[in-house]
């Protein structure tokens, strides 16, 4: 799969848009504005942006709290996501939930976050089961992370998914902490994706902070779940550059390991591939930093101006119909 100019520069908006908007949200957390806490992706744009351009529209993806780039891809405006971080009506729980809990939403074809980790990825599986039932040519991609990896339900929806052949694509973000626990306390093995081979489904390590990296094994595992091949597990190498939540100021992570990996800033590397090819210079980048705080601008006003919701109306939108 090539990577066209076009492509890079769609890819450099989505992942400059999310770095953004991320830094936004920090920066209302820090004025008390948020309601409840706030979960930084610094770090994970790469991931969370490469694999959702290359689903299809009505193909289904479960992003985690550190997947706002694939949530912005799928279609979700930043209107709605600020005013989901307000606890404003017009958030996209109604103001039922606040951070990156209860973002789902079908008609984009994204799940909801659940933050019962990882249980999004069996809900993920079940999608993807009945895509094959119907005979549908649809994909289902699911996020889960280097601490979820170590629960049962990891294993037994991965195991699942091969075992049925489900159209569904894995991908393990692995940003070297479980909350505070280091990869080295929790498993033996270097490497998630060599757990693939025990499932009976190809396995990919890849670095997580090369946009085009994770694009093109995503890709292809995207092209062969549709053709019918079954499931894949991707592991992204990466680390989340900020605490698990705001609150958490990252005193057991070794400043080495934070200096070796703000050097692999997956923004500024895929700025270094735009210059190389030419389509970079100071001054269009400064443009669209412009054209996306005006963005962001007008979608904090919409949020801002957003009612609360009514009291009356807290029986509502609580369970399936």
């Amino acid at each position: 799969m090539e990577l066209t100019d076009n492509l890079l520069r769609e890819a450099h908006y989505w992942m400059r848009l999310t770095r953004a908007l991320d830094d936004r949200g920090t920066f209302l957390h820090k004025q008390s504005r948020i309601i409840g806490g706030f979960f930084s992706q610094i770090g994970h744009e790469a991931i969370s942006v490469a694999a959702a351009m290359t689903l299809e529209r009505d193909d289904v993806c479960a992003p985690m709290h550190r997947d706002l780039g694939a949530y912005l891809v799928r279609g979700m405006h930043p209107r709605r996501i600020l005013a989901q971080f307000l606890g404003r009506a017009t958030g996209v729980s109604g103001g039922r939930d606040a951070n990156m809990h209860g973002m789902g939403d079908m008609s984009l074809g994204i799940i909801g976050f659940i933050s019962h980790l990882p249980a999004s990825i069996g809900v993920t599986a079940g999608v993807a089961q009945a895509f094959k039932l119907k005979g549908e040519p649809r994909v289902a991609l699911a996020f889960f992370g280097d601490g979820g990896a170590s629960q049962g339900l990891a294993h037994e929806t991965l195991n699942w998914a091969a075992v049925f052949q489900l159209p569904v694509v894995f991908i393990c973000e692995n940003n070297q902490y479980a909350y505070s626990t280091p990869l080295t306390r929790q498993m033996r093995i270097e490497h998630i994706a060599d757990r693939a081979a025990g499932y009976g489904m190809p396995g990919l390590v890849v670095d997580g902070n090369d946009f085009g990296a994770v694009y093109q094994a995503t890709y292809e595992a995207v092209a062969r779940a549709r053709a019918g091949g079954g499931p894949t597990l991707i592991e992204g190498k990466t680390m989340r550059m900020r605490g698990h939540a705001i609150h958490d100021n990252m005193a057991y992570v070794p400043p080495e390991l934070l200096a070796t990996w703000s050097a692999r800033d997956p923004l500024v590397r895929l700025e270094l591939l735009l210059r190389e090819r030419g389509l970079l210079t100071n001054t269009s980048l400064e443009e669209l930093r412009t054209r996306i705080e005006h963005e962001l601008d007008e979608a904090q006003a919409f949020a801002e101006a957003s009612p609360y919701p009514e009291g009356s109306s807290v029986t509502e939108r609580v369970y399936a119909q």
